[in-house]
């Protein structure tokens, strides 16, 4: 148990790439990037001292033997958890699910000291993973890990797939390869400049040398349009906020894209799995993008716009938010 926690704590310790800095909970700590290692922080030292962490009595109204009760719980439930939890969302359900029946006030004091999503803000995903291709996919491909600096607004990321990948391979451009390996050579012989100069040349040609685990990968660009939804412009109200979630899903993982086709940007039009989640089913049911009917018209995709909608979490707070096609129109027309 102990080995686990700490594991996890080195692992969710690590500052966030998207430079978050909101800070949520005592610990000063942002959900997107280290509440989930506090919670694993306080958990080992509670199955160490038996104490429970300073400062959640000013969260919650039940004494310091009640919350000891809790941890004792939680201890238990994180032991069984397989695997543990790595998200703030995991995090706040083995809470909430361990802590059933106790004050709503109870839990959602403690969530609110790690600054965990509260039980209204968890959303379910139901899409599975497909195993085969689905009808009208062209392809498929995996990524390397999401940069978050990659995440253009809520519904397009830029990711690099790597030339190992068999279908890849091919595609190099001869001049791409000879770069590479001309590269290489460079720098062993530590002749940086050159090496520099051929790593650009790489780069102008939709390719990049990435490092990843101490091995350097050649890897090809790809700007990927999450298919049949659009998110609100960066400008637009609730655009950052849609960024941000789309930055939380994807960081530093590797991406499962099945292509379509491109659209008249040059742009991959793809469905986008992370973790065995559907990536726009979660944008849409968290009310962080519009069902893009324009250009898809999958029932389940405006099933769960309305239940957001319903709900009136994210964008729909708003009780007339702006389509984010309609904006763009009015901006390309100047209105």
């Amino acid at each position: 148990m102990g080995n686990a926690l700490r594991f996890l704590y080195g692992q969710c310790g690590k500052p966030s790439a998207a430079g978050d800095s909101d800070s949520l909970g005592p610990h000063g700590v942002s959900s997107a990037t280290v509440g989930v290692s506090a919670f694993a922080q306080d958990l080992l030292s509670f199955e160490i001292t038996s104490k429970v962490p300073e400062g959640l009595s000013n969260h919650v109204a039940s004494s310091r033997k009640a919350q000891a009760n809790w941890y004792r719980k939680l201890l238990v439930a994180w032991r069984e958890s397989n695997p543990p939890p790595r998200t703030p969302e995991e995090a706040s359900r083995l809470v909430v699910q361990t802590l059933k029946g106790h004050r709503k006030a109870d839990v959602e004091g403690l969530l609110g000291f790690y600054g965990l999503p509260l039980p209204h803000a968890l959303v379910e995903t139901t899409a599975e993973v497909p195993v085969a291709l689905p009808p009208g996919v062209v392809y498929e491909f995996h990524t390397l890990p999401v940069d978050a600096r990659a995440v253009a607004d809520g519904d397009t990321i830029t990711v690099y797939v790597s030339t190992s990948d068999p279908r890849e391979s091919c595609l190099v451009p001869q001049e791409v390869q000879i770069a590479a390996l001309e590269r290489s050579e460079a720098r062993a012989q530590r002749d940086y400049a050159r090496a520099d100069a051929l790593h650009k040349s790489i780069v102008d040609a939709g390719y990049r040398v990435i490092n990843i685990q101490n091995e350097e990968v050649l890897a090809r660009k790809c700007r990927i349009r999450l298919r049949g939804i659009d998110a609100p412009e960066g400008s637009m109200p609730y655009g950052k906020e849609a960024k941000d979630e789309l930055v939380k899903i994807v960081q530093g993982k590797c991406v499962r894209v099945l292509v379509y086709g491109e659209d008249r940007y040059g742009r991959i039009v793809g469905d986008v799995y992370c973790n065995g989640i559907f990536v726009q089913e979660l944008m849409l049911k968290k009310g962080m993008a519009w069902h893009y009917t324009a250009y898809d018209q999958r029932a389940e995709l405006a099933k769960w716009e309305k239940s957001a909608r319903a709900k009136r979490v994210g964008l729909w707070a708003s009780p007339n938010p702006e389509e984010p096609w309609e904006w763009r129109k009015n901006k390309r027309e100047g209105r």
